[in-house]
């Protein structure tokens, strides 16, 4: 018996080819229709097996990263790393080391003065050759400054334009408010990009029956539902367990500084004068 070697089952449905050979004909096909039948497509790409879940989740990522602002994925002020106009060469040789980072904004005399970008390759030929004193302003690469509105697909163009990787942030008055680099935008696409320096370490660790250690930078919503306290993230006007201590207190904290939440005695173990680091809960 002969067996029908174009059987329908061996072939896309019609309604599908014509998605595809539309997608290919018109290369803005992603911008010029509604979102949801994009997404409708991916799915039947997937199906059958055109393209696989991760591109899939990749693609979405991607369609999603037009809402989405520098200021939901920046790096914020309190954590970043950056050296003044003036600092000496010595000091900012152990910053280098001691962070581990390739870019660095340099600010002037000014508060929210950004003089440029350092990047720490720019000083091994000084290093190199001996050179003990030297200007770091003739070393300054031109700074990126962007709001906290623009959006980080605009940004990413922007990037690849310009060939940078690192953009400073300001707020709506001006005032630096962190720094968004080319990594924490592609992370939003295929999720944390680590690399030798970062550290993995649990954001709440369990040290005893009623004794734990937290990052200050826990998110108040994680933190609350960690501990099944009865407390509405959304009336807390802080978004991190660090901010949230220092409304209560009313005073940047020190080391030692203690606040009560219900059964919760929360202790700052760790602090620098500017942030929170680390803290110890013990259960009541």
């Amino acid at each position: 018996m002969n067996q029908n070697l174009d059987s329908d089952d061996s072939h896309p449905p019609s309604g599908i080819l014509s998605k595809i050979k539309k997608f290919f004909r018109n290369p803005f096909f992603i911008k010029t229709q509604h979102v949801s039948e994009v997404t409708d497509f991916l799915k039947d790409a997937v199906d059958l097996n055109i393209i696989d879940k991760e591109a899939e989740s990749i693609a979405n990522k991607a369609i999603r990263l037009g809402n989405t602002t520098v200021k939901e994925i920046m790096v914020p002020k309190v954590d970043m790393v950056t050296f003044g106009i003036n600092e000496d060469i010595n000091a900012i040789i152990e910053k280098i080391i001691a962070s581990g980072h390739s870019r660095y904004p340099v600010l002037g005399q000014e508060r929210d003065e950004v003089k440029g970008i350092l990047l720490a390759k720019d000083m091994l030929p000084k290093i190199y050759g001996g050179i003990a004193e030297f200007s770091l302003s003739e070393m300054l690469r031109e700074a990126n400054v962007v709001p906290e509105t623009k959006k980080a697909d605009s940004l990413l163009e922007e990037f690849k334009k310009d060939r940078s990787h690192l953009a400073v942030v300001i707020d709506e008055y001006g005032t630096i408010s962190g720094l968004v680099t080319i990594e924490d935008i592609l992370e939003e696409l295929v999720g944390e990009i680590e690399d030798e320096h970062d550290i993995d370490e649990e954001e709440i660790i369990k040290i005893s029956q009623n004794i734990y250690t937290a990052d200050a930078k826990v998110e108040v919503e994680d933190f609350t539902e960690f501990f099944n306290l009865n407390i509405d993230p959304l009336e807390i006007d802080a978004e991190t367990l660090g901010g949230f201590i220092i409304s209560e207190l009313g005073v940047l904290p020190k080391k030692g500084d203690v606040i009560k939440i219900e059964n919760l005695s929360i202790k700052v173990t760790h602090a620098d004068g500017r942030k929170i680091d680390k803290v110890q809960i013990t259960k009541s």
